[in-house]
């Protein structure tokens, strides 16, 4: 019932037209999976999305484990039927908690707006050795939620102040109770101010780990299983990850942790990784989906992404727009009469203009946010039916050029 083909390579770099066939549906790549975090998308309707071209969705794991609210998931019959849904579904391992309430909270770093310290400003001295930090880095510091052993990661709830244990048997078992078509792996998800030995210490747990989640697993015809490369932004590190995870009967590959200090790092884990995968097998960069970083990862043979850029900006005013990023929180736009972008074939954008959303956000009604919401979610996956008609034309780097010199 599953199946990836690729269809279609570009003739100037490494990008890929494929073909994903999941029981619920196919997904052609490159594509991006909106994030439903806790089973709905913050702004619009699942149906919406879909309407728009969203052919796969990424809901996370750990947000039905800390409250055991898969257990009721379980009764509907899993996740398509509680959330009424006919749609292809993700489920990620709950492994990014680990570092989000943990190294994530400690080093005050994120996946999305801070994972790149060099591009950050970051404050406050801390003790490098202790926290397994590279030496002359600093942080905001702050208390980790986790304590990870090699059975698995305790957490403390940052919703009630429970412990909870979460062990790479349990993760997968949650993830067949929710019956997503595709699940990842559990791993340990490093930050970009760990150090060396820190790093190469998590990415063997991880590769343990990765073992144990296989074990567990034991393949069905509804779910396959990525597994994950980790290793930081050490080459070494990467290379022996991608080796190992290659070597594992994995339906495909996320590459996750730490990609680096800047953003320009991303491009050398790519290089150091993607050629010691299987090219016949999915590859998932998670996490991530800013503009620049999307062309730049499917221009080294990404096919997958995941991120809540989309959704998060919306609520915080920032759209997407072919002239480049634009936030209309500015009291600039409460005289634009112009639309949020020219080139967009949104509804939003055929009917309202800057003016009206600027002063909905002003005046805090949530109305503007779904407005955005709908406009960022119906423009990037507009953007990447772009990129996957240029990659069958031939012309990715020409529509590369076009959409980066914006932003």
């Amino acid at each position: 019932m599953f199946n990836f083909k690729i269809i279609k390579k570009d003739k100037e770099t490494k990008a890929r037209l494929g073909i994903l066939k999941t029981p619920h549906g196919i997904i052609h790549t490159p594509n991006i999976a909106i994030v439903a975090t806790k089973g709905s998308i913050r702004g619009i309707s699942f149906d919406l999305a879909k309407k728009f071209g969203s052919e796969v969705f990424m809901i996370n794991t750990f947000h039905f484990f800390h409250n055991d609210r898969y257990k009721i998931v379980g009764k509907f019959g899993g996740l398509h039927k509680f959330l009424n849904i006919n749609y292809p579904l993700m489920t990620d391992s709950g492994g990014f908690q680990v570092f989000s309430l943990g190294f994530g909270m400690e080093h005050g770093v994120g996946k999305i707006a801070d994972i790149f310290p060099l591009e950050t400003r970051i404050n406050a001295d801390f003790n490098a050795d202790k926290r397994g930090l590279n030496n002359n880095q600093h942080t905001n510091l702050r208390k980790s939620a986790v304590k990870i052993f090699e059975d698995g990661v305790e957490f403390i709830s940052p919703y009630d102040g429970k412990k909870l244990f979460l062990t790479p048997e349990l993760s997968i078992k949650i993830q067949k109770i929710l019956k997503a078509d595709i699940i990842f792996a559990f791993d340990e998800c490093t930050s970009p101010l760990s150090n060396y030995d820190y790093t190469k210490l998590a990415m063997k747990r991880t590769h343990r780990w990765a073992i144990r989640c296989l074990d567990e697993f034991k393949a069905t015809k509804n779910q396959v299983m990525f597994g994950i490369v980790q290793g930081g932004e050490y080459e070494d590190l990467r290379k022996e990850s991608a080796k190992f995870i290659n070597s594992l009967p994995f339906f495909g590959f996320g590459i996750g942790g730490s990609l680096g200090k800047s953003k320009k790092d991303i491009i050398k884990v790519l290089n150091w990784t993607i050629p010691l995968l299987d090219e016949n097998k999915p590859r998932h960069l998670l996490g991530i989906g800013e503009v620049d970083d999307i062309f730049n990862s499917i221009e080294e043979g990404i096919d997958l992404f995941d991120c809540v850029i989309p959704t998060r900006w919306a609520r915080h005013g920032t759209v997407f727009t072919f002239k480049g990023r634009v936030n209309l929180k500015s009291s600039k736009y409460l005289n634009d009469k112009k639309p949020i972008d020219l080139e967009c074939k949104c509804s939003v954008c055929q009917k309202f203009s800057r003016a009206y959303i600027c002063h909905l956000l002003k005046e805090k009604e949530i109305y503007g946010i779904m407005l955005l919401t709908e406009h960022n979610v119906f423009w990037i996956l507009n953007l990447f039916k772009e990129i996957r008609k240029a990659i069958k034309e031939n012309k990715f780097l020409d529509l590369k050029r076009k959409i980066l010199k914006y932003w």
